[in-house]
């Protein structure tokens, strides 16, 4: 997808992408406490939590909320409408109502997957192996019960990786904007293809100008465009996520969420506490509204 001509993000617009690059570091937050926002009522926001949270978004694309504790998926489901965000995306794993519960399940359908288990998960994005057309753009995730230790989270926003990329140099993020720059290949359950094998850019720009993400960290199973300049650009990544600037780390705990359009994270192991760890993730195909 082509660049609109007024985003700081299209390489042909490098005076546009200087004013925004020196504003975005200005204003980035410098420790996870930046970002938190206390709220009364995740079903009825104040205006004055929603421009909290707003603002809080337009500077790093997430925001922390700490909320009383509920299990209430619906509540969680109207916050995200408050944002604009209403289009959830029906993955494996979720639920019937579109929202996941994040736990540790070890039946056939979870099993194999990290994100039901107790085991870290390296830097990724939501969905990064969904087709151009369901792409996730925001985020929620909602802690009900936090683990009894670890569990911790690292987040940060794919635009200072974009600026971290560009400012060494530019033919990376052109690498990266190629429509087959990375690759998921398909999912099968013995002969049977679950999931067809997923080729796409890792940055793209929609028609409004934002800047969107697609990336996992992970090395096994992941194919990368083999041209030079593609294999350099993943290794500055890999480079640049293995003592990233500008992440923040914190752990969510219970009745507190992340709201995002769908930021680079990671999470820490974690043992087991009674209750277990429970958190709700909702995946939308909306970026947050006004943002």
């Amino acid at each position: 997808m082509n660049a609109p001509k007024t985003s700081p993000f299209s390489l042909a617009q490098p005076e546009a992408y200087a004013r925004w690059r020196e504003e975005k570091l200005a204003r980035y937050p410098e420790q996870l406490a930046d970002l938190v926002v206390e709220i009364r009522d995740l079903r009825q926001l104040t205006s004055g939590e929603r421009s909290a949270i707003l603002e809080r978004c337009r500077r790093a694309n997430m925001a922390i909320y700490i909320s009383a504790p509920t299990a209430d998926k619906a509540a969680v489901r109207q916050l995200g409408r408050q944002f604009g965000l209403r289009n959830l995306d029906h993955n494996r794993g979720a639920d019937e109502d579109a929202i996941t519960a994040l736990r540790v399940q070890e039946d056939a359908l979870h099993g194999e997957f990290i994100p039901y288990s107790n085991r870290p998960i390296a830097w990724h994005t939501d969905g990064y192996y969904n087709d151009a057309a369901h792409q996730i753009r925001g985020l929620v995730l909602h802690a009900v019960q936090p683990a009894a230790r670890g569990g911790e989270n690292a987040l940060l926003d794919h635009e200072i990786l974009y600026i971290l990329l560009r400012d060494r140099n530019p033919d990376y993020i052109r690498a990266l904007l190629h429509p087959q720059a990375m690759t998921i290949p398909p999912y099968c359950e013995g002969d049977e293809e679950k999931r067809p094998a997923r080729t796409g850019p890792v940055f793209s720009i929609d028609n409004s100008g934002h800047l969107h993400l697609r990336y996992t960290h992970r090395k096994r199973n992941i194919r990368w465009r083999e041209d030079p300049l593609t294999q350099e650009a993943v290794r500055t990544i890999q480079e640049i996520l293995n003592d990233p600037p500008y992440a923040l780390q914190g752990k969510l705990e219970a009745g507190w969420g992340l709201i995002s359009n769908n930021v680079l994270h990671t999470r820490t192991a974690f043992t087991e506490g009674t209750p277990p760890r429970l958190l709700y993730r909702a995946r939308y195909y909306e970026r947050i509204a006004e943002t």
